[in-house]
């Protein structure tokens, strides 16, 4: 849609087609007018094939190699990439953003500097460094006691946690509050967050730059709480918090060391409720890592 046909809508109309958006998977936004990639890549071509700058042209006979270098491309990976402009801003920086070296750095100073939890919440609540914050409704921080024995670390938020703003409320929540509660435990008795504190569009999974900008106050949250016992449910956290390769399924159930600097914590890889609704098969696994957890505990 054009900017002159949103200038005539409603603010109504226009809150509800930006959640269509969201809702839709919408999470990057374009310019009004197309943009020639055509004609960018034969700039670049242009630039490529043209004298380095600095040093005299080079003749290159037939059948030689050419002993110029190739000019520095970008590189893409987690922390890194480029800044798309964007018309609005929030804290400074601008709303699009696709994740690179500067928002990374922010988002490590700002988990860095929190101290507390409740300053730990407003540091993630201002973070404009990853895009999914503009297409969720809410921020998800966490629920439960922060004192409790036990902190339990999901992967992203779902629909029902972007609308409450809280982890595990959804169907997902309800399967592990029955789960929790089989062992005797309960929100009063666990602290429940998610390594992700906004939701994917579409319940997507999160992208490897997305996980890179959340982790450092993943990483904060947990030297925080300092729990007794880390739990951590799913692909996405063993792999985006504890780098650790291969399938949850191979390695739920067996306990491993979690380590932060020079600090320890025993951690319990488990499956993630939304794999038991999706494969109800794999309660049984699932009830045997409950009954480690508990022995854990009396011991």
């Amino acid at each position: 849609m054009h900017s002159n046909d949103l200038a005539q809508l409603s603010d109504r109309d226009l809150a509800a087609l930006l959640a269509f958006y969201a809702d839709a998977g919408v999470d990057c936004m374009l310019e009004d007018a197309a943009i020639d990639r055509f004609a960018e890549s034969a700039t670049l071509r242009s630039e490529r094939s043209g004298p380095i700058a600095g040093r005299a042209d080079v003749s290159v006979r037939p059948g030689e190699r050419d002993p110029r270098p190739l000019p520095a491309t970008p590189r893409e990976g987690p922390g890194e990439g480029r800044v798309v402009q964007s018309s609005q801003q929030s804290n400074g920086m601008p709303v699009g953003i696709i994740p690179d070296e500067v928002a990374l750095a922010d988002a490590r100073q700002k988990a860095r500097q929190a101290t507390t939890l409740a300053e730990l919440r407003e540091a993630v609540s201002d973070y404009a460094g990853c895009s999914l914050k503009f297409s969720a409704k809410t921020t998800v921080f966490a629920d439960g006691n922060p004192q409790a024995r036990v902190m339990i670390v999901g992967g992203a938020p779902g629909r029902e946690e972007d609308l409450q703003g809280l982890p595990f409320v959804g169907r997902e929540g309800q399967m592990l509050d029955r789960m929790l509660g089989a062992i005797g435990l309960n929100r009063e008795t666990i602290y429940l967050t998610n390594l992700i504190f906004w939701r994917p569009p579409g319940n997507r999974t999160p992208t490897p730059h997305e996980v890179a900008l959340c982790r450092p106050f993943a990483e904060r949250h947990i030297e925080l709480v300092d729990p007794e016992i880390l739990v951590v449910l799913g692909n996405v956290v063993t792999k985006g918090l504890m780098d650790m390769t291969g399938n949850i399924t191979a390695q739920c159930g067996t306990w491993t060391d979690y380590r932060l600097g020079d600090r320890t914590w025993p951690a319990l890889p488990m499956l993630d409720p939304q794999a038991l609704l999706a494969s109800p098969a794999h309660k049984k696994v699932a009830w045997r890592d409950l009954l480690a957890l508990k022995a854990r505990l009396d011991a």
